[in-house]
């Protein structure tokens, strides 16, 4: 539920947060957002702090909202907190209070925080047990586009600050790893443009949707969406696609000009096969994963070892 933020809050002009921006979270077809969503359904049963990481463009802000709104606590505020805005002296004093009063806290892009706001904010930060704002059910997610993990081998991210943000980490897959999903998100994209443009929806030719399908999106679902725009903005496939259709065209292109063996293709239409297989047997276990390697007829070790080499080995919940 989308809460509007009065301006009236003195806390709203001093910290860089806000409430109830416009998202809608679309319930994906592909099998990586399908086990996606199955955690995120157990991740809204309680309290544990989440670490969402992703690609930027991938709709962290969106996750973490439609956690929320699954939530017990889903009809206080869910607030926004823009990590890249943040210094000590907003993180101190009485500002830091709204990580204390009911709700979820979305930390966006908390690997943008410097090193001293690192430290401020494990100061303010309500600790796991026995801290007396406890009663304030507050819910933490961060977010984050940077390997956390590399930061804080690096020196540039504080070990304790990752590990007290990090109960779950989710790792969301990038567009070109759900390719799926992308009808769904162009039609939903589309028929939002056209009622803001006060136009009719478009229906795309097949090239354009052969090229839409084809393209990495290295802006993921950010760049589909302005690709979308574009289109009925313009009102004019050809001319809008004439601006992005050279660089799909060369994205699409069979490995970008490289040569592809057909033992490296077999390779890779295998590992497909057995990832989308994992992925719809943990759905349907609602990810046990000891149920899963017994129907899947392989060790439950076996079973971690491949959920690290696809990806999913951060996966907590089962």
């Amino acid at each position: 539920m989308d809460t509007q933020f009065s301006g009236k809050n003195e806390v709203s002009r001093k910290f860089p947060y806000s409430v109830g921006e416009d998202g809608r979270f679309l319930e994906g077809v592909s099998p990586s957002m399908r086990a996606v969503g199955a955690v995120m359904v157990e991740l809204a049963q309680n309290k544990i702090p989440v670490l969402l990481l992703a690609e930027a463009g991938t709709g962290k802000r969106t996750i973490a909202r439609r956690i929320h709104e699954m939530s017990g606590r889903s009809l206080a505020e869910f607030r926004i907190i823009r990590c890249a805005e943040l210094t000590p002296e907003s993180l101190s004093g009485g500002n830091g209070k709204v990580f204390f009063s009911p709700g979820t806290v979305f930390m966006e892009e908390i690997g943008d925080l410097n090193s001293a706001s690192q430290m401020k904010l494990l100061d303010v930060l309500p600790r796991l047990e026995g801290e007396r704002h406890q009663d304030a059910d507050t819910r933490l997610i961060c977010g984050s586009a940077r390997d956390l993990e590399a930061e804080v081998r690096s020196g540039r991210f504080r070990e304790d600050l990752y590990y007290r943000i990090n109960g779950v980490c989710l790792r969301l897959p990038p567009l070109r790893q759900r390719r799926e999903d992308i009808p769904l998100l162009v039609n939903f994209f589309l028929t939002k443009y056209a009622r803001d443009f006060s136009r009719a929806t478009p229906v795309l030719s097949a090239h354009t949707q052969q090229l839409f399908h084809d393209y990495v999106w290295p802006g993921n679902i950010r760049e589909l969406e302005d690709a979308a725009k574009a289109i009925v903005a313009l009102g004019d496939e050809a001319v809008a696609m004439g601006g992005l259709r050279a660089r799909l065209t060369k994205s699409s292109a069979s490995g970008n000009g490289e040569q592809v063996s057909l033992k490296q293709a077999a390779r890779a239409a295998s590992r497909a096969a057995e990832k989308e297989l994992i992925l719809k047997v943990l759905t349907r276990t609602r990810w046990n994963r000891r149920r899963a390697a017994l129907e899947l007829r392989i060790s439950y070790k076996a079973l971690l070892y491949k959920l690290k080499q696809i990806g999913y080995g951060e996966y907590e919940a089962s």
